[in-house]
């Protein structure tokens, strides 16, 4: 048995409220035994959470695991530790591997291999097209049969419109079943590196407009009213497409949203030096972007947080930035950023665990604390000071890299069992 004790617990009876209370929580086997004053003789952990926060595990809803096919860069095995080692006791790999995930055989295979890790639960992204080629139509029926409940070619758009008409008519007949964009219009960002601004005129980069993002989204929300099919807005950078959210959420559409933790963090002014650790799609924008991504997620506009992350090593980010792939990882230092963003713990909660969780349709994930839940668990200190230096990920193209950072997970429990701690580290 594992005794958390003297936390501040976001439990069954205060989530609705939004709330946290003092508590100790007990777990026995995978389950939550008991939560409340608790006095026990024999238990083989005891975690002081004093001053900590505990709730369910985070979830993330857009990692790229690398396997299979690049494994060199990230694995399940390696991946999931990084993912245990952030708070995350579920995570939701994407399909753009060597080869794709869009067969039944190769969803097994990675579900296998995270399931014999045991780290972290790992959920699979089925791709929406064969070979995420934007073509002809993944066997999505088949895909769902085998578990697969987010559908997305996510580091390509699907631009057909016809073909993503279709797609989504099909997803829309299966219950929880979600199309999750990679908003981007490949005919307006040809050549472009970084975002469209007086950033990249002033340092002669090839731009990407943030029109590519907005304009895809605005297309694809007329396709939700004429299918009916769950949305889900990757990786939100523009302003107005978060307008563009809001407008269609009041309208009663059925859309989410996510927004990574460095578009949280930084702006295009970051890449006044040309950082190869800062180049990602989409782009890091204005700093009246970056305002209006944190103000929706503090309203609710937007859903989710979620880490993109896409490990890279150092070798092939140690290039000219035009060269240098796309991409950061995030999911070591994401609760920290969100910690520092949200006005209320409860919404770092919602946004890195509940809500990830439902939308993915994770059944034993994001579960407030309360007994008989399975025990999948983060106790996160937001006292804690640190600068990321060192990874638990293969790879270490982070923006976070000797940033000063604020607040981390001390411990991670997995089904009831302890897959990090950093309880008692100096």
């Amino acid at each position: 048995m594992i005794l958390i004790r003297g936390g501040s617990v976001f439990s069954a009876s205060t989530s609705s409220k939004g709330g946290f209370e003092v508590k100790d929580v007990l777990i026995d086997g995978d389950r939550i035994a008991a939560v409340g004053r608790v006095h026990v003789d024999e238990v083989s952990d005891v975690v002081d959470a004093s001053g900590c926060l505990v709730g369910p595990g985070f979830v993330d809803m857009h990692t790229h695991l690398r396997e299979p096919g690049h494994t060199w860069k990230e694995d399940i095995a390696s991946g999931s530790a990084a993912a245990a080692a952030g708070g995350f006791t579920a995570v939701v790999a994407m399909p753009n591997t060597d080869p794709p995930i869009d067969e039944a055989n190769i969803v097994e295979e990675v579900i296998r291999r995270g399931a014999e890790v045991g780290l972290v639960e790992v959920s699979v992204a089925g791709a929406m097209t064969q070979g995420r080629a934007g073509v002809v139509p993944s066997d999505i029926e088949g895909l769902y049969e085998c578990g697969v409940r987010i559908f997305t070619d996510d580091g390509d758009c699907v631009e057909d419109v016809d073909v993503l008409l279709s797609v989504m008519m099909r997803i829309a007949a299966l219950p929880g079943a979600v199309v999750s964009q990679h908003a981007e219009d490949a005919a307006m960002t040809v050549d472009g590196h970084m975002h469209e601004g007086s950033m990249s005129a002033r340092l002669d980069v090839g731009g990407l407009p943030a029109e590519a993002e907005i304009e895809v989204v605005g297309r694809d929300l007329d396709l939700v009213r004429e299918t009916g099919a769950s949305y889900h807005c990757q990786h939100v950078s523009a302003a107005g497409t978060v307008e563009l959210i809001r407008h269609a959420k009041a309208e009663g559409l059925p859309i989410t949203a996510e927004v990574t933790p460095h578009h949280l963090s930084f702006d295009d002014t970051s890449l006044a030096d040309l950082d190869t650790d800062f180049k990602m799609y989409p782009p890091l924008r204005s700093g009246d972007d970056r305002r209006v991504l944190r103000e929706a997620l503090n309203d609710g506009t937007i859903d989710v947080v979620a880490t993109d992350h896409a490990p890279h090593l150092p070798e092939e980010k140690s290039t000219l930035f035009g060269e240098a792939p796309r991409g950061v990882i995030g999911l070591e230092t994401a609760a920290a950023v969100v910690s520092g963003v949200v006005d209320d713990p409860a919404r770092m909660f919602q946004s890195l665990s509940l809500n990830p969780a439902s939308i993915a349709s994770l059944k034993d994930q994001g579960r407030p604390i309360a007994v008989g839940e399975r025990a999948n668990i983060v106790v996160f200190d937001p006292r804690h000071e640190w600068t990321p230096d060192r990874f638990v990920s293969r790879s270490s193209n982070s923006p976070y890299k000797g940033h000063p950072l604020k607040g981390r997970p001390l411990l991670t429990v997995h089904n009831g069992r302890i897959v990090y701690s950093l309880v008692g580290a100096a």
